[in-house]
């Protein structure tokens, strides 16, 4: 998928919401935990009920690579699903990979053409030779962990080195690896005030979101500094919308949380 195309569902939609389909089975309805693949059987009534309110779903694989193969499985049978049902949705495969070359483009092989998501998240810390084999993948993307949500962001992202911060260098140099056109970044909500200063550096690139919601970011904030002329953000939410019930209701309260989300980004978009 084109960035061009996200856009124009972005638009279509009046909604540029990124579900994150982080399934823990302590936590999913009882009544699933006795059917086949209740990871499956989950994330399918979550996408049922939410598609036409989101342009994006986030699996994060720690999810699924904890139950080992069986969890391996449902993941596959997640994205399958998600692609011949709705194929305009952008899938990213949240695996925050990371390695020297050789290795990278084997993660690259396995989430970008066996399991055909739209893109992967990526640690930049072993720099270009661990990213650009990504990038090499025509019309998919690789998501740079830019600015984290986290409360460790600060123990490396924001230290200085020749009067830059870590991440606005990696920001710029990003810029300039093969295929950066390619290139995406991950930018916590959480860090609100850092957005019109990141806009400077990548004006043009689009970025993910997380941290909107059960961690206390504020979307408005968000988009006043972050958003650009192709709209240019997707924003994640999980916790709060995937276990907004764990009853037999949870797939329509899950609606019911999403809609919330969509509707305040299309009153942003209105303006």
């Amino acid at each position: 998928m084109t960035t061009l195309e996200l856009t124009q569902h972005i638009q279509l939609k009046k909604s540029f919401l990124c579900i994150g389909l982080d399934v823990d089975l302590t936590k999913i309805p009882s009544h699933l935990l006795l059917t086949e693949d209740p990871i499956f059987e989950f994330n399918k009534a979550i996408i049922d009920a939410t598609h036409d309110l989101c342009v994006s779903y986030k699996p994060n694989t720690a999810f699924y690579e904890a139950y080992g193969i069986k969890g391996w499985q449902s993941l596959e049978k997640t994205i399958n699903y998600i692609n011949e049902n709705y194929p305009e949705i952008f899938t990213i495969a949240d695996a925050k990979r990371g390695d020297i070359g050789n290795t990278s483009s084997m993660y690259a092989k396995a989430f970008l053409e066996d399991l055909n998501f739209d893109s992967v998240t990526v640690a930049p810390y072993m720099g270009k030779d661990s990213v650009e084999p990504f990038l090499a993948l025509e019309n998919k993307h690789t998501i740079l962990l830019a600015l984290t949500s986290n409360e460790g962001a600060f123990d490396f992202q924001t230290l200085e080195t020749n009067g830059k911060k870590l991440y606005e260098t990696v920001l710029e140099t990003s810029k300039k690896w093969k295929n950066a056109q390619n290139l995406m970044y991950v930018v916590g909500a959480t860090k609100a005030e850092y957005f019109a200063e990141i806009r400077k550096i990548i004006p043009n690139s689009f970025l993910l979101v997380p941290g909107v919601g059960a961690q206390g970011g504020n979307l408005q904030e968000v988009c006043k500094y972050g958003m650009n002329q192709q709209i240019g953000l997707l924003i994640n939410s999980s916790r709060g919308i995937i276990y907004a019930s764990n009853q037999e209701d949870f797939a329509q309260k899950a609606r019911e949380e999403a809609l919330k989300l969509q509707q305040e980004m299309a009153a942003i978009l209105a303006k």
